[in-house]
C-alpha cells in the first residue's frame, strides 16, 4: 500500500511495503516502489491512481448502468474511460461528479487488494455488466488476477480490476479536481467502441493542488493554438490536416529560427543538402521503417496506369514520401569512397517530412502530418565521438539559454535487447560520459533507455511554467550504417564503418515555435518579434513626423508598422497591446514640434518622450540575436 500520514500533509514518507502472496501472481501493469526513481514519484502514482477509483466509483452511483473500461494514472492526474448507454457527460457534469467523489472520500474508504480466479472476475464482472472488464480479464494470460474493493458505509461496495498499488484510504485524495472531458476508443482502436474519457488531478495538499490549477490556467491563457490565431502567426483548414498554413508573421520567425540555424551550423563545418521528398520504398525497406514504421507513411503507387498499359514492373513500384531524413543521408555518404580524411562528415537538411499521423491526434503546430526539422547527421569515426557530443553540448547550452531555458540531460544507456557486441557498446557509452564529464555540467543516467540501435543523450527543456519538453536529442547509431553498408578507409588502408550521430537542437520547427509562443506567453522578446514597432498618430495634423518616425526605423532595419488610420489613439493602443507589440510610438502634436518620439513599452510600460534617433538606436540594440 501507499501511505502519506495525515500529521504531515507536506511530505510524502516512504510506503510500508505489501505483504507478499506467494499464490497471487503479478499482472502486467502491476507496479512496485522499484519502478520509480524516487518515494514521492511512487506516492503521486499511488495517489493518482487511488483518485482514478474514486472517480469511478462516483459515476456509477449517479449513473449505475456506466460500463467502466481503464483508469490509470498520468503525468500530474488520472482519466477513467466509460461507456453510459444514453448519456453523454459534458463538462456541465463534473460539479456533480465532484460532489460524489468528495462522499466517497469522506467515507475514507480503504482500498482492500484481493486476488480472484480469472472465472470468479469473469462472473462477478459479467454480473454486474461490465462487459469491458470482462473481455480484458479473458486476454490475461494469467491464472488469477487482483481485485481492489471499496466498502461503502450502506453496505454496497465498489470493485474495480486492478493491480495497484493505492494509497489506504480514500481521504488521502482529498485534494482532487475534475478537467475536462473528452473522446477515447476502446484499446485505443477506432473500429471498436467509443467511450468517454473523464479528466482529473490530484496532489497531496491543497497548496500543490491550487498551485497546479494556476499553472494549467498560465497555460490555457498561452495556449499557442489560441494565440497562434490572436498574432495572426498561422493557420489550419480541413482540406489540409496536420498542416500548418505560415501566415507572414509566423512565417518571419520560422525564418528567423531556420536561417539562424543554417548559420551556426555552417560555422561549425555542417555541409547543407536538400534531398528528395518523394522515396521508392526500397529505401525504407533497407532502412527497416518500412517494417516497422509503414503505417506512418504517406505511400502510393507510381505513375498512372490501365490495366491495358501499365508496365508490370512499374505496377509494383510504390513510392512514399520521406518521414525522416537519415536515410537519405545514408545514400550521400555512400555516393562516394571516404576516407577517415572526411571524417567527421556533417550533413544538415531542414527538408519538409510527411508523417501520417490518425488525425484525432492532430493538435495544433505540437502534432502535425507536414513539418520540418533542423537535422543533421553526423559521420564520425569512434574516436570522434566524445569531440563532436562536446561541441553539440555547447551549442545546445548556447541556444536554449538565449531563450531563458533550462535545459536537464539524461545519459541513456544499453536497452536489453541491442544491436552491436558489448564492447562497441562499452566504447561509445564511455564516448557520450566522457563528453558530459568534460562539459562541467550535472547530468543523470538512464540505465537501459537508450534506443536499439545506440546510447543516446536526453535534454529535457524546461519553459516559463516549469514543463518539461524533449527537443533536443544526441543518438548514436550503429544500426543504419551497417543497413546500408557504408564504409570508410582508416589510416590503416582498412575498411572500417562509421558510427553515425543523430542530432538536433529545435527538434522540428513547428512544436518549437509552439513551445515559444506558450513559452514567451506570445510576447515574444524584441530580437524575435515580427513587429517590433508600432508607429500611431494622434491625428492629422502629426502625419508627416509620424512618416518620419517609420523611415528612420526602417532605415536602420526595424520592423515597423505606421498606424495612420483615423481612429482614435486609445483604440489604436489597445489594438497594438492585443497583438503583443514590444514599442508603440505616439507621435502627437507636442512630438511633431519638438521632434521626438513619445514610448510606451510592452513590458516596461510609458517610457516617456524620447529624441528619435535614441529609440532607433535602442531598438536596433535589441534586435541583436542572442545566440
Amino acid at each position: 500500500m501507499c501511505d502519506h500520514h495525515e500529521h504531515a500533509p507536506t511530505d510524502l514518507e516512504a510506503p510500508e511495503p505489501q505483504a507478499a502472496d506467494a499464490a497471487a501472481p503479478q499482472e502486467e501493469h502491476e507496479k512496485g516502489r522499484a519502478d520509480f526513481d524516487s518515494d514521492e514519484a511512487y506516492q503521486l502514482y499511488c495517489l493518482r491512481h487511488s483518485a482514478a477509483h474514486v472517480l469511478a466509483q462516483a459515476i456509477l452511483q449517479i449513473w449505475p448502468e456506466a460500463r467502466l473500461a481503464f483508469g490509470p494514472p498520468i503525468q500530474d492526474g488520472f482519466y477513467y474511460d466509460i461507456d453510459i448507454p444514453g448519456v453523454t457527460i459534458s463538462e456541465d457534469d463534473l460539479p456533480r461528479i465532484e460532489a460524489e467523489m468528495k462522499k466517497v472520500v469522506k467515507q475514507n474508504q480503504e482500498f482492500e487488494q484481493e486476488y480472484w480466479t480469472k472465472e470468479e472476475a469473469i462472473r462477478y464482472f459479467a454480473d454486474h455488466g461490465q462487459v469491458f472488464k470482462v473481455e480484458h480479464v479473458g486476454r490475461l494470460p494469467v491464472e488469477k488476477v487482483s481485485i481492489y474493493r471499496n466498502r461503502r458505509k450502506d453496505g454496497g461496495e465498489f470493485v474495480d480490476l486492478c493491480g495497484g498499488p493505492h494509497v489506504r484510504r480514500t481521504r488521502q485524495a482529498r485534494h482532487f479536481k475534475l478537467l475536462k472531458v473528452s473522446g477515447a476508443y476502446w484499446l485505443g482502436d477506432s473500429n471498436n467502441p467509443q467511450l468517454q474519457r473523464v479528466y482529473g488531478t490530484v496532489w497531496p495538499t491543497r497548496e500543490q493542488l491550487d498551485q497546479y490549477l494556476y499553472r494549467l490556467e498560465e497555460a490555457r491563457k498561452r495556449d499557442h493554438r489560441k494565440l497562434g490565431h490572436q498574432l495572426d502567426l498561422f493557420m489550419f483548414h480541413d482540406w489540409a490536416p496536420g498542416a500548418p498554413f505560415w501566415l507572414p508573421r509566423g512565417e518571419f520567425i520560422y525564418t528567423l529560427l531556420a536561417n539562424r540555424m543554417r548559420e551556426l551550423l555552417a560555422g561549425e563545418g555542417y555541409d547543407v543538402v536538400k534531398t528528395p521528398l518523394v522515396f521508392d520504398k526500397k529505401l525504407f525497406e533497407t532502412s527497416g521503417h518500412w517494417e516497422h514504421y509503414q503505417e506512418n507513411l504517406f505511400h502510393f503507387p507510381e505513375g498512372h496506369y490501365t490495366e491495358e498499359t501499365q508496365d508490370a514492373e512499374q505496377a509494383h513500384r510504390i513510392l512514399a514520401l520521406k518521414p525522416m531524413n537519415c536515410p537519405s543521408h545514408m545514400l550521400i555518404f555512400r555516393s562516394k569512397k571516404r576516407s577517415y580524411r572526411d571524417l567527421p562528415l556533417r550533413i544538415h537538411d531542414q527538408g519538409v517530412l510527411h508523417r501520417n499521423e490518425l488525425r484525432g491526434t492532430l493538435s495544433g503546430l505540437t502534432r502535425v502530418r507536414q513539418f520540418q526539422q533542423d537535422d543533421a547527421h553526423l559521420f564520425v569515426a569512434e574516436d570522434q565521438i566524445a569531440d563532436e557530443v562536446g561541441t553539440l553540448l555547447s551549442l545546445v547550452d548556447r541556444i536554449y539559454s538565449a531563450f531563458g531555458m533550462t535545459v536537464e540531460v539524461n545519459l541513456a544507456t544499453r536497452p536489453e535487447k541491442k544491436l552491436g557486441d558489448d564492447a562497441l557498446w562499452d566504447r561509445a557509452e564511455a564516448a557520450l560520459r566522457e563528453a558530459l564529464d568534460a562539459s562541467g555540467r550535472p547530468y543523470g543516467v538512464h540505465e537501459g533507455d537508450g534506443a536499439f540501435y545506440g546510447p543516446k543523450i536526453d535534454f529535457d527543456v524546461f519553459d516559463a511554467l516549469g514543463r518539461a519538453h524533449q527537443c533536443a536529442t544526441v543518438q548514436l547509431d550503429f544500426n543504419l550504417p551497417r543497413r546500408f553498408e557504408l564504409s570508410y578507409v582508416g589510416a590503416d588502408n582498412q575498411p572500417h564503418v562509421p558510427v553515425v550521430i543523430h542530432r538536433a537542437i529545435f527538434g522540428s520547427f513547428e512544436r518549437f515555435i509552439a513551445i515559444l509562443i506558450e513559452h514567451y506567453g506570445g510576447n515574444f522578446p524584441t530580437w524575435l518579434a515580427p513587429e517590433q514597432v508600432r508607429v500611431m498618430t494622434v491625428s492629422e495634423k502629426s502625419l508627416p513626423h509620424g512618416r518620419a518616425v517609420t523611415e528612420a526605423l526602417q532605415a536602420a532595419g526595424c520592423r515597423v508598422h505606421f498606424d495612420d488610420g483615423d481612429d482614435k489613439i486609445g483604440y489604436k493602443i489597445k489594438m497594438c497591446h492585443g497583438m503583443k507589440v514590444p514599442y508603440m510610438a505616439i507621435i502627437g502634436e507636442k512630438e511633431q514640434e519638438q521632434g521626438t518620439v513619445s514610448i510606451r513599452s510592452r513590458d516596461e510600460g510609458d517610457l516617456g518622450s524620447m529624441p528619435v534617433d535614441a529609440f532607433v538606436a535602442r531598438v536596433v540594440a535589441e534586435s541583436a540575436l542572442p545566440f
